[in-house]
């Protein structure tokens, strides 16, 4: 399996690249990989393949929204923005941290 690293340079480009291939968003998972740094992994197929990019981002840093390219993409973005209080630009449908309840905001962070 072979994953791609993006930067916020590269990041739209790569997802618009896959897109016009015709991938499939699949998942967007985010996990902390060390002190005030996150990792974002993005997974896309299509029909058998599968196509990963690896985005990561630091503490205070926002990431760009895909859900113009891929509208069910908000569900993912909001998530992480709620979970682990990473920013995300231009969400299509931000539910500005209220599309999970918890008790602590920002678990993850």
């Amino acid at each position: 399996m072979e994953i791609k690293e993006v930067t916020s340079d590269t990041i739209l480009s790569e997802v618009q690249n896959l897109k016009s291939e015709h991938f499939r968003l699949i998942q967007i998972c985010a996990t902390t990989v060390a002190e005030n740094t996150y990792e974002i992994l993005y997974t896309f197929g299509d029909r058998y393949d599968e196509a990963h990019l690896r985005y990561t981002v630091e503490a205070g840093q926002s990431i760009p929204s895909i859900t113009h390219l891929y509208w069910a993409a908000f569900l993912y973005e909001n998530e992480i923005h709620d979970l682990f209080g990473i920013d995300v630009d231009d969400m299509v449908l931000d539910y500005r941290g209220g599309l999970y309840r918890t008790a602590e905001k920002a678990p993850f962070k």
